[in-house]
């Protein structure tokens, strides 16, 4: 790793957090990732060997803590990777306010998308039973166009493949339409109202859709901020 050469604490700090995709790996920690698996759909171009280095290299620096036996360990940041918390949020509430996407095709990333909404969505709003969403993107590669968030018992999970059960809400739209919505670029009102979004399914649960979802974690943080909150 090469080095600033400066005893600067703030040299040290870059170098040690501000290679390629560190910081991004930082922030799947943050959101609560602790599995390689779940870290890897975090960053899902990073190379699972680049992703093992990384890690590697904040365990050695005391950033992130390693249990469990080979084959089933488990990443938690520290003491001092906690300390980073609210350095990635606010990095994160600069970036939404002032340096986000244009969301060209290159920036799109079904697969990141649902992540993030799967780790974000409140289970608490739908009822204990299994509830079925169905996400459709067209415009999205091959393998990438369905997928379904299934809300039961509290817990969500993400599927890739059709789980086989009666689908409650399904929503088709662009893989860029829902991104802007998911980063508050465009309301899911004025995206339904557009023709951009189109959502169907049972009416108790549609009504209720939105609150369900939310948006993701760095909008709201950037929209308390904005309201004096944070």
């Amino acid at each position: 790793m090469k080095t600033y050469g400066q005893f600067c604490p703030l040299a040290q700090a870059t170098q040690l957090l501000c290679e390629r995709w560190t910081l991004l790996v930082v922030r799947e920690l943050v959101a609560g990732s602790t599995r390689f698996s779940d870290l890897k759909r975090g960053v899902p171009l990073m190379s699972p060997t680049l992703l093992s280095s990384r890690l590697k290299h904040l365990v050695k620096s005391g950033v992130v803590e390693r249990s469990g036996d080979k084959g089933n360990q488990r990443y938690r940041l520290s003491e001092a990777g906690n300390e980073l918390r609210p350095i990635i949020e606010l990095l994160g509430v600069w970036g939404h306010r002032w340096a986000q996407s244009d969301l060209n095709a290159g920036d799109l990333d079904a697969g990141l998308l649902m992540w993030d909404m799967r780790r974000s969505v409140d289970s608490s709003i739908f009822p204990s039973q299994r509830v079925v969403v169905q996400f459709a993107y067209p415009d999205a590669p091959s393998g990438a166009r369905d997928w379904w968030l299934i809300s039961e018992n509290g817990e969500v999970d993400l599927c890739l493949k059709d789980p086989g059960f009666e689908v409650d809400i399904l929503l088709k739209s662009s893989l860029k339409a829902m991104t802007e919505v998911w980063i508050c670029k465009k309301t899911f009102k004025v995206a339904k109202a557009n023709g951009d979004v189109q959502i169907t399914g049972n009416p108790k649960l549609v009504a209720k859709f939105q609150e369900w979802l939310r948006t993701s974690a760095l909008s709201r943080l950037d929209s308390l901020a904005a309201d004096g909150v944070a």
